[in-house]
């Protein structure tokens, strides 16, 4: 019998959903969010309730797990666990990063390809969703033991990719030195050149901005929430997590922009600067993050004014914007409470998936702005299809044209979320628009193609 309800609706997929995948609860949590919001929707449109659109869209097309071995650097072998999950190809080849931490198992890796699947969507850009990684701890790690364990990685993984068929890019724990590595042992194994991996070196095949993207364009999409109401980012107070490649250059554009940036975070502690971090101060946080390897607190022993405050998060400090960048499930139904209470009026994702259900309750029950990171964070992989249609291309647009395309690109989510997101009393609940646009172009792309 067909649920009748909302309620009926979201508890039958739910139902479905945890007694296939048991244990799974990042994966619940992303699914349950997205059905919560679709499923009124749904029912107002019947031709994606009864050839289960949905029950499709959360069972990945493929998925990919292997062993990787790996001798470290006193000859002593190491065996991580590979997975590439390959959620959905209906609107183009699969899309998303690849992540290397310990936290890295399937149900996480679903929940980041479920994502990934409404976000490439929103960017308008023939990408399909996927994400993949390994339980491997880059940290503490010499460069020759990270490549040994890359070239492991990619000696299984070039089996099931292909500029056609699954490009993979960077995440937590993979930045430039990890893609260089495993786009070299690709091209060796393949004896190919081609677009395969996003997130290359400019000197071999990248594209300008990609690694700001990420950063850039959640400030671009917070900019165009701000103008809805004839605010800014001038003069704003700003707390920002995390300290890796996402808040480093989050950082930069809203300094830019008049902001002031009052905190950085990494998995030990936070930091908070009442000055502000300046160009400088970033300047010795890339230093410090990207070639020293180093802890945030180090940032306290050069600028005294700072403090530093051990296995803590900095969504207790006031703030008018907060710029989560870090990783999920980070602001908790207290932490939202202590942002509203402190006068935040926005607050924009970063990171995928880094506030809990009850941390967005307190949202949408203050009527905040807030941009689910399917929306505000999809500026990464904009801007790795653009390096794709580069690579596809043989050519290589200037730094201007790549940043006003992403601006383009995000200016145009925003509308999508307004699309579908407005309610009556003129409220944008930005986390329906979001998973409403996403979900509408891949379930007619599906529906188009058949039961497949």
């Amino acid at each position: 019998m067909l649920p009748r309800t909302p309620e009926k609706l979201v508890e039958l997929t739910m139902s479905k959903v945890m007694a296939r995948d048991p244990g799974q609860r990042e994966f619940h949590q992303a699914v349950h969010e997205v059905i919560e919001s679709l499923a009124p929707f749904i029912l107002q449109h019947p031709q994606y309730l009864t050839p289960e659109v949905f029950d499709r869209i959360v069972e990945p097309e493929r998925v990919l797990m292997f062993r990787v071995p790996w001798m470290d650097d006193i000859g002593r072998v190491h065996v991580n666990r590979g997975f590439r999950v390959e959620m959905n190809s209906a609107i183009g080849p699969y899309k998303g990063g690849l992540r290397f931490h310990p936290s890295v198992n399937l149900g996480i890796l679903k929940f980041l390809a479920f994502e990934q699947v409404f976000k490439n969507s929103l960017t308008g850009l023939p990408l399909g969703g996927g994400k993949g990684g390994s339980d491997f701890d880059p940290k503490m790690k010499s460069d020759n033991e990270v490549m040994r364990f890359c070239q492991a990685f990619m000696a299984e993984l070039q089996r099931h990719i292909g500029p056609d068929t699954d490009v993979p890019a960077g995440d937590i724990g993979v930045g430039g030195r990890e893609v260089g590595f495993l786009f070299g042992q690709y091209k060796k194994l393949r004896n190919e050149f081609t677009g395969t991996l996003t997130g290359k070196g400019m000197n071999w095949g990248g594209s300008f901005i990609r690694p700001e993207a990420t950063g850039y364009g959640n400030v671009y999409f917070a900019q165009e929430m701000l103008k809805t109401r004839d605010e800014s980012f001038d003069g704003k107070i700003i707390t920002i997590s995390g300290s890796g490649n996402v808040a480093q250059f989050t950082t930069e554009k809203a300094i830019e922009l008049g902001g002031k940036v009052v905190t950085l975070s990494d998995s030990s502690g936070f930091i908070h600067d009442p000055d502000g971090i300046d160009r400088e101060k970033l300047d010795f946080v890339m230093d410090l993050k990207n070639n020293k390897r180093g802890r945030i607190k180090e940032y306290c022993s050069t600028y005294k004014h700072a403090k530093y405050f051990a296995n803590r998060r900095p969504w207790g400090i006031a703030c008018d914007i907060a710029l989560p960048s870090a990783t999920e499930n980070e602001i908790s139904g207290n932490d939202a409470k202590s942002l509203i209470q402190n006068g935040c009026i926005c607050i924009a994702e970063g990171a995928n998936m880094p506030s809990t259900p009850e941390a967005i309750q307190h949202y949408m029950g203050n009527k905040v702005l807030y941009a689910p990171g399917k929306a505000s964070n999809a500026g990464g992989v904009a801007v790795s299809g653009l390096e794709m249609t580069q690579n596809s291309m043989r050519l290589a647009w200037t730094r201007e044209e790549v940043d006003q395309r992403l601006q383009t690109i995000m200016k145009s989510i925003h509308q999508i979320c307004l699309k579908y997101g407005k309610e009556k009393d003129g409220f944008v609940n930005y986390e329906k628009g979001a998973n409403i646009g996403g979900f509408v172009k891949v379930a007619d792309a599906m529906l188009a193609q058949g039961l497949v």
